[in-house]
């Protein structure tokens, strides 16, 4: 799904109602219609409604919502915000339409003194300000805003939660903005839906098609987009009937230390349920018989050290490469790897300890083969490219950095972020906060070394990978629920995962 900034998603309102052509009050009226519908299978009609409308579109939606909830035989009061804006165009008809219904209680808000006590058993329908809003709310608004979040009834905000930005928050006054239970958004999720520190506010989100015009999406140029299983499900490939392990690749995976054992079987196990047709682990001579007898199916090649990584196997029989779970930081392990980069394979995927001994050496990213894929965590990315003060400055950052060292870097978190070597950004859609356990990462890597091994692209094994790893999770959780997740729990999801995809 393509992702667009709101000036974007404005323009795109325009060309629909150009070229479908539709009325701006009829569009108005769909999207509207959407949001009543929502309401009405997921709450039903038998609560309170409190609508709070805004002066612009937002609270002409707002009013529509009013008026379809009262047909719906829904209990609804509205409530006008004046900010010194009187309604006008489609919220005013709107506004026009509910007054001869005649049906819904219309109340102004002219002053602190004016605004409602809310019960927390009530609902409430947010329709104060939009996704045009570019400044923090202040005065009245801000009021109202501090009110609602005070109640501690269930809120619905349409659109976007009102004093939320649609992208970049870093000048945002969070104390007036809606904490929304739900957020309803109209045909794409705004890019601010994916930060973590976005999410109090946002609560629930779910987008809602309003059939905005296909072809003004189409050639509405955009650098995000978020997986979709309808994308991916296209590029899993059929296996020949006359295919062999040969077929399939050989993977190299570099990881385990003394006492770290666990990173090099979790991420073996992955990789091999990823299809991946060979695997040889390279691990520390006292990591062998862990190894042999908990992955039976790999190979392995012994590292004369004891304990670490130190020494660089002959890599010419392998596809693909990945280094890093549960490596250590080690002198001669730091070597090693230096040698690895020197020697530039072409398909290198790099994470944990990998990525912590590159924090070390900065100077050694400018070796990186092109199209390495990096997985760091929040932290681990911080050491790699500096402190940011939030997710969208971080997000710049990300976009920069795989565009100076041509990689693919995937940041992990609760909506994975794929950055690719010419700026373009993915969120993942998949996954659950029961995922947030030890070695969940090390089954990513192994995944996505799996499909790398393959000969799938390194942008198609890394978005294919990220999805898989939190469609087996969404498996998992479902199964043993969040709490008691576990990485291997995710590994035995895998095969159910690309059923669902296939």
């Amino acid at each position: 799904m393509k992702l667009f900034t709101c000036q974007q998603i404005a323009e795109i309102d325009r060309l629909t109602i150009q070229d479908e052509p539709v009325s701006s009050v009829n569009l108005m009226e769909r999207a509207s219609q959407r949001i009543t519908d929502w309401i009405l299978q997921k709450i039903g009609n038998d609560h309170p409604f409190y609508i709070f409308a805004g002066p612009g579109n937002n609270g002409g939606d707002a009013v529509a919502v009013a008026r379809q909830l009262a047909e719906g035989l829904a209990e609804c009061t509205v409530f006008l915000s004046d900010f010194g804006h009187q309604l006008k165009d489609d919220p005013a008809i709107n506004l026009k339409r509910l007054e001869e219904q005649d049906l819904v209680r219309i109340r102004t808000i002219q002053s602190e003194k004016s605004i409602p006590e809310i019960p927390s058993g009530g609902i409430v329908i947010d329709g104060l300000f939009g996704s045009g809003l570019n400044k923090p709310l202040t005065g009245l608004a801000k009021k109202i805003a501090e009110r609602i979040n005070q109640s501690g009834a269930t809120v619905i905000s349409i659109d976007i939660p009102s004093g939320l930005f649609g992208e970049d928050n870093s000048q945002n006054d969070f104390t007036a903005v809606i904490r929304a239970t739900y957020t309803l958004s109209f045909q794409f999720p705004k890019i601010s839906f994916f930060f973590p520190e976005n999410a109090d506010y946002v609560g629930v989100w779910e987008v809602l098609p309003i059939g905005l015009h296909p072809e003004a999406i189409l050639q509405t140029e955009s650098k995000f987009y978020s997986l979709t299983k309808t994308y991916l499900s296209g590029t899993i490939r059929k296996r020949p009937k006359f295919s062999h392990k040969g077929s399939y690749g050989h993977a190299l995976l570099i990881a385990g230390s003394y006492g770290k054992m666990g990173a090099s079987v979790l991420s073996s196990k992955a990789c091999l349920r990823a299809g991946v047709g060979l695997l040889t682990a390279q691990v520390p001579r006292l990591g062998h018989e862990i190894i042999q007898i908990s992955v039976p199916e790999a190979m392995t090649s012994i590292d004369p050290s004891e304990t670490v990584f130190s020494e660089l196997p002959e890599l010419s029989s392998y596809s693909a490469i990945g280094i890093g779970p549960g490596l250590d930081k080690k002198p001669e392990t730091q070597l090693a790897f230096h040698k690895l980069l020197q020697a530039k394979p072409p398909k290198l995927i790099i994470d944990a300890d990998a990525l912590n001994i590159l924090s070390e050496n900065k100077d050694w990213l400018n070796l990186l083969p092109e199209h390495s894929i990096l997985t760091p965590h929040p932290k681990e990315f911080e050491r790699l490219a500096g402190k940011t003060i939030n997710s969208f400055q971080r997000l710049q950052i990300q976009i920069q950095f795989s565009v100076k060292y041509k990689i693919i870097l995937v940041l992990k978190g609760a909506h994975t972020c794929i950055t690719l070597p010419d700026g373009t950004v993915f969120f993942n859609t998949t996954g659950n906060p029961g995922m947030a356990t030890g070695g969940s990462g090390d089954v990513l890597t192994g995944i996505i070394l799996g499909l790398l091994a393959q000969n799938y692209s390194p942008e198609d094994a890394t978005l294919i990978g990220v999805y898989l790893h939190g469609l087996a999770g969404d498996r998992a959780a479902i199964e043993f629920g969040q709490h008691a997740l576990i990485a291997g729990d995710i590994i035995n999801q895998i095969g159910a995962a690309f059923l669902l995809l296939e």
